[in-house]
């Protein structure tokens, strides 16, 4: 018997490591591959890009906040990873009442290990997912810190920042950046108030929004701040995405 307790305080007790999982959560089908659960993995959502070969040729069902629960129950899974934020909750719910369903809710670095630790625990792959942790941590203690205030972009029309009480924020400290931003998640500013905070650095994420080189130059004409384009995967990607992390923040900075 495997038995966890999910981010949210479920229990999910297992027989034994699933033989069938569903991924809801692109960066947790991610981490899937990494611990080799090519077979395991029997369905995953329209936003589960990586492992391009997984998003070719594993069936899909759906997107991450509507998922086609008929697709997802003729797969019978053993176990479906879900996150509190990315799906929805009264689907989990349905799903829940079928499935063993383990739900992520990762808004600081060690919700994100813990959650490591758990999907490892219930796919029997303990020893990796500890490998994985350490290696992840070593990596953050050689990112060199940036010491700059920062506004983070995720949206446009109306621009929407992120703000505390994320994994995106939590993301931003590590590395050193100060968010300009203290109210919790994302909130929405005109132009006017972006002008005010004054920034020194302006992140423009390419996920959810993807922000283009156009919008570069019209956020220079409300704010001096350095200006960049950064990978939005690389700052909220909860997973083994996070190896990547340390070149990319050490090259971008």
């Amino acid at each position: 018997m495997i038995e966890v307790i999910d981010q949210v305080g479920n229990t999910v007790s297992l027989e034994s490591a699933p033989k069938k999982i569903v991924s809801l959560v692109p960066s947790q089908t991610e981490l899937l591959h990494y611990f080799g659960l090519e077979n395991e993995t029997v369905g995953i959502t329209k936003f589960c890009i990586h492992p391009n070969n997984w998003f070719q040729t594993k069936d899909r069902v759906g997107g991450t906040k509507n998922l086609n629960l008929d697709k997802i129950r003729k797969l019978q899974p053993d176990l479906i990873i879900a996150n509190k934020e990315e799906n929805t909750k009264e689907q989990i719910e349905q799903l829940s009442a079928e499935f063993n369903v383990y739900i992520s809710d990762v808004n600081i670095l060690q919700d994100a290990y813990d959650m490591i630790k758990d999907v490892g625990m219930l796919c029997d792959k303990q020893q990796m997912a500890v490998d994985l942790i350490d290696e992840i941590q070593e990596g953050f203690a050689e990112i060199k810190q940036v010491s700059k205030r920062v506004l983070y972009f995720i949206w446009k029309d109306p621009y929407m920042v992120c703000g505390s009480n994320s994994f995106i924020d939590a993301v931003l400290k590590e590395i050193g950046l100060y968010n300009v931003i203290s109210e919790p998640r994302y909130i929405e500013l005109s132009a006017e108030q972006i002008n005010k905070l004054q920034p020194d650095v302006v992140l423009l994420s390419t996920e959810p929004y993807p922000f283009k080189t156009e919008d570069v130059e019209t956020l220079k004409t409300l704010t001096d701040a350095d200006v960049k384009i950064v990978d939005g995967e690389l700052f909220s990607w909860y997973g083994s995405r996070m190896l990547l992390m340390k070149d990319y923040f050490n090259r971008i900075f």
